[in-house]
């Protein structure tokens, strides 16, 4: 069957979607898309000029439409600012309102609504992305699935990810952030999911949040935005995300390791390369082998089975769209260097429960070398920073991490917490990336195993590059 092209705009709907004031254009105008970049904007679109961090879409704005664009979705406060009386000589629809990024997520809920498409939507202080794309590989064995590109879980990524939705759509699978209190509950106003999952519960973002009791509240505005008919898929290896299952009046479904769980897994065994897993799915067992190590990708897997089991996909079905997951680059990717040494590469972000996953499943891991542990900062922890960094280092020592490095604000504490669990001082190392580099070269051996990880403020990534091309230099 031939695709269906996209849902059109109106000037009229866009009015209707949004409160928005049309300043000057015919309301019946018709625009086939909605986009936010002036740079890759489509003949046809709608410009939505966002006020953004680093750039004012509304400066781009006379650009756009001298390239042709005849819509425009602006800010009140900017309409002095703009030629806005040549814009009606030109025949270009301008609408004001009041918040330009929240118009944007008005849009995508009226599209939402429009294009019938189910959502499932993902949150947690780790894996939500990994459980984003194992859940989007399940589903889309049965059904036709839109899923978010990259990490777009915020108020402007996630209607990006929904005004993509056409009629030939049948569930998108999408996952939603927060630093802040309150933003779970506008990212579900604006996807209303019919089906929300939480991985976990751990101290995330509590420069914004404030405490783990402040995480758990924000992550239970997702159960709480839910349809009138939506369905929780809930970690039951977490005790947090069990208390909003105790709290919660909708339908719930469990997932984990815990016998209380409809979908979990039994009989694991684990490598730093994959998975294997017996997939307890309601009544039935399937053999799963994941190409992914650690527990916590189990978990991750387990929560995309669940949405699987909700929509009657079956063991066989959910099986194969786990199985052809692969790890996205920084997310506990393995790297087999040509002189014989592996990094785990795992820079994409970092907090302590990311931390401790990541440090477990190198601690587990029947590798021949040593295990050495780079870490940089974890940002955004607001007053707790210096006790959770602490903690990192103890852990990475009580796991048996044969060397530590440590970069950025926090190494010393870092460092302090890996000396006082037993690590002898000569092997917990601090400094600059490049210091850390040069001392790596001249200590790594051939089957030792490096794990790189920090917040995507410390770009630890430039580690793993630097290894990379010092060991493909070395061989030749």
């Amino acid at each position: 069957m031939a695709e269906q092209p996209p849902i059109p705009w109106t000037t009229r709907e866009i009015i209707d979607a949004t409160a928005g004031e049309l300043l000057c254009g015919d309301q019946h105008r018709s625009f086939a898309g909605v986009s936010i970049d002036s740079r890759v904007i489509s003949a046809g679109d709608l410009f939505v000029a966002i006020i953004g961090e680093s750039h004012d879409g509304h400066g781009f704005a006379s650009a756009v439409v001298d390239q042709g664009i005849r819509g425009l979705v602006i800010s009140q406060s900017k309409v002095g600012q703009l030629p806005v009386a040549s814009w009606k000589a030109g025949d270009v629809a301008c609408i004001a309102v009041k918040d330009t990024t929240r118009a944007l997520g008005d849009l995508a809920a009226f599209h939402r609504r429009r294009a019938q498409a189910s959502v499932v939507a993902i949150t947690g202080s780790n894996g939500k992305t990994t459980t984003r794309r194992l859940t989007a590989g399940v589903v889309a064995c049965q059904y036709r699935t839109l899923s978010t590109a990259g990490n777009f879980n915020n108020d402007i990524g996630l209607p990006l990810t929904l005004l993509g939705l056409t009629p030939d759509h049948q569930w998108a699978v999408v996952e939603i952030g927060t630093n802040n209190p309150g933003e779970i509950a506008r990212l579900t106003e604006i996807c209303t999911p019919d089906i929300g999952v939480i991985t976990n519960i751990g101290p995330a973002h509590l420069e914004g949040l404030g405490s783990l009791d402040g995480v758990m509240r924000e992550k239970g505005d997702l159960i709480k935005g839910l349809g009138p008919e939506g369905q929780a898929v809930l970690n039951a290896d977490d005790p947090r995300v069990m208390q909003l299952a105790r709290e919660t009046r909708k339908e719930v479904l469990l997932y984990g390791l815990s016998p209380d769980a409809a979908v979990r897994a039994q009989d694991i065994i684990e490598d730093m390369q994959a998975s294997t897993f017996a997939l307890q799915y309601g009544q039935e067992s399937i053999s799963v082998r994941l190409n992914a190590p650690g527990r916590f990708m189990i978990s991750n897997a387990l929560a995309a089975a669940a949405v699987g089991y909700l929509l009657d996909i079956s063991p066989q079905a959910v099986k194969e769209g786990l199985e052809t997951f692969k790890p996205s680059e920084g997310r506990m990717g393995i790297i087999q260097l040509p002189n014989g040494m592996h990094i785990i590469d795992d820079t994409y972000n970092a907090n302590p429960g990311s931390m401790q996953a990541a440090l477990s499943a190198l601690a587990k891991a029947d590798v021949r070398g040593r295990r050495i542990f780079v870490a940089g900062d974890m940002l955004e922890l607001g007053t707790q920073a210096p006790q959770l960094h602490r903690e990192v280092g103890a852990l990475a020592a009580r796991v048996g991490i044969d060397r530590l490095y440590a970069t950025g604000e926090h190494a010393e504490t870092v460092a302090d917490g890996a000396r006082r669990e037993g690590l002898q001082a000569a092997e917990t190392i601090t400094g600059s990336r490049e210091e850390i580099i040069d001392d790596l070269k001249n200590f790594l051996q051939p089957d030792d195993w490096v794990l790189v990880k920090g917040s995507r403020g410390m770009t630890m990534e430039k580690v793993v590059q630097a290894l990379e091309a010092w060991a493909e230099e070395s061989i030749e």
